[in-house]
């Protein structure tokens, strides 16, 4: 952890309104936000949580998918992925997933939920390809929830969901994922009665549903590019993600499958924007929102810990209206120029380095 100073139009609060500031930072904590007149010359952002990957899937990344079901694609135990991932070589595996990790820090992401297919083995691997200032929360599966920070599950509908494990999971305080309301509504209500901590997709909830997650504040994870580009969804009104809000649903961000997208976070913020018309402050809370399972907010606040993006905004900078609405709908992953994960700096290429004052 470093101790110093950040200085930008940083966007703040839960609001994530922009001002220009000096951050302090002392032992990998913000512990001073002060007004400054200076030119300003980056922008300071919250880090990201990808809220739902599967990051073993690099291995398979672009497969080429026309034709096929989604349940051909992706289903236990013999969907392609699960095929490809049985032939892969351990070894391939972590560094496919090590790299998929440098790209969502690169981009600025600096936490993650995954879906970690092969037990106890499968989580020891994504262990394995850990690296500095990037932290995974791991669903593990086949027993390897029990390795793992909690179980995920494809469906509640799924053939080989073993409801004895649930309450296996549970009974160890075990987080609970699962998939539900991806593409139809058979599997939600059979979600909703194993208590899930998550519930990932939610793409095709209905009015009752919705209700239903807001009143028990289950956080519902949406992964928007995922879903057009696999057929869960074809109009904006799946997800119903302005009825989800103005219900008051917990809603998180994710860019699921690495074999179909890449997991941007800017990039899915871009999508969310436009497709489903959220408010900057929307978009943004969602893309920061699964800090939760950390215990903070994940925002730019004093107490927080110093998770930031430094960006490079360009010319946007000078013409922009709304640097908010710029910086989730145009700004983009190229603009960022390092990330900090609690007052540890790490450049595009991974490589740590000191924080000097007043950089």
């Amino acid at each position: 952890m470093q101790d110093g100073e950040v200085q930008g139009l940083a966007f703040c609060g839960e609001t994530f309104a922009p001002r220009s500031v000096s951050i302090i930072i002392q032992r990998g904590i913000i512990s001073e936000i002060t007004e400054i007149t200076k030119p300003i010359t980056q922008w300071i952002v919250p880090t990201f949580f990808n809220a739902h990957t599967h990051i073993a899937d690099t291995v398979a990344m672009d497969t080429p998918i026309a034709g096929r079901l989604l349940a051909d694609l992706v289903a236990p135990q013999n969907g392609l992925k699960h095929q490809i991932l049985r032939k892969t070589p351990d070894d391939l595996l972590v560094i496919a997933m090590r790299e998929s990790m440098r790209f969502m820090q690169a981009t600025g992401t600096v936490a993650f939920a995954d879906f970690r297919e092969g037990g106890a083995h499968g989580v020891g691997l994504l262990n394995q390809a850990k690296i500095p200032g990037i932290f995974p929360v791991i669903f593990g599966r086949e027993g390897g929830e029990f390795f793992a920070d909690g179980l995920g599950l494809s469906s509640a509908k799924n053939p080989v969901v073993d409801l004895a494990a649930v309450k296996r999971a549970r009974t160890a305080g075990k987080r609970i994922a699962i998939h539900a309301g991806e593409t139809g509504i058979k599997d939600i209500e059979d979600a909703f009665s194993l208590d899930p901590d998550v519930i990932i997709h939610a793409t095709c909830f209905e009015n009752r549903h919705i209700r239903e997650a807001a009143d028990r504040n289950i956080p519902l994870v949406l992964c928007p590019r995922s879903n057009w580009m696999l057929g869960g969804t074809v109009r904006a009104a799946r997800p119903p993600v302005r009825k989800m809000i103005d219900a008051g649903c917990t809603l998180w961000l994710g860019t699921d499958n690495v074999m179909f997208v890449a997991p941007d976070m800017f990039a899915e913020c871009a999508f969310l924007t436009t497709i489903y018309k959220t408010t900057p402050q929307e978009t943004l809370a969602m893309a920061t929102g699964g800090f939760a399972l950390f215990g903070h907010h994940g925002t730019i606040d004093v107490g927080e810990p110093a998770n930031l993006i430094r960006l490079d905004p360009g010319y946007v900078q000078e013409w922009t209206q709304s640097p908010e609405l710029s910086l989730v709908s145009r700004i983009g992953s190229r603009a960022v120029r390092s990330v900090s994960a609690s007052g540890s700096w790490y450049d595009s290429a991974g490589n740590s380095y000191p924080f000097f004052k007043g950089e």
